[in-house]
């Protein structure tokens, strides 16, 4: 698989919109499986619409590993998941979070579907779905067509993000921090 260039990775994060956020946090002490559901416009097709749609699951570590081996692993993404991690590290991004907790990243069960339908449409349709799903997990996406694998992985980053401050009041709680 060819690596993405820098304008193509820069071009999916500033494309990708949560248009429907999960209710729930990743989980402290546990793992977490988000339903999504990733609209895109082909490139190439007027007035069409892909529906992806699978899991993305954020796992704790089974054993804690030594500082030496602790890394990002991406299961399911393929060499994008983990050229993007090395893009973002390149650029200052801080990863530390990430890296002492050895999140394991993966996707599974993706389906795809090609709508003759305006994107419009289908969005409007695919959120009301969501949000009278009654799913605490489902998050709805809209992205970029080829690298779709990164727009997945930029929400699951934010997803960690926005439930850090959950966790760490889980830890101390728990009288672990």
């Amino acid at each position: 698989m060819p690596s993405i260039p820098d304008e193509e990775m820069e071009y999916a994060l500033e494309n990708t919109h949560v248009l429907y956020e999960p209710a729930r946090r990743i989980d402290t002490f546990g793992d977490t499986r988000f339903d999504f559901i990733l609209l895109s416009e082909p490139m190439d097709a007027v007035g069409m619409c892909r529906v992806r749609s699978g899991h993305v699951e954020a796992q704790r570590p089974k054993i804690i590993r030594p500082e030496a081996y602790r890394d990002l692993e991406v299961e399911g993404f393929g060499a994008h998941g983990r050229q993007f991690f090395d893009w973002l590290k390149a650029r200052g991004a801080k990863l530390q979070m990430l890296l002492q907790y050895g999140f394991r990243f993966s996707r599974s069960d993706v389906q795809e579907v090609l709508l003759h339908e305006n994107m419009a449409d289908v969005r409007g349709r695919v959120v009301d779905e969501a949000l009278h799903s009654g799913n605490a997990l489902r998050v709805v996406l809209e992205g970029v067509d080829d690298d779709w694998e990164i727009c997945l992985l930029k929400f699951t980053l934010e997803m960690v993000q926005k439930s850090h401050e959950i966790n760490i009041f889980d830890f101390r709680r728990k009288g672990l921090l």
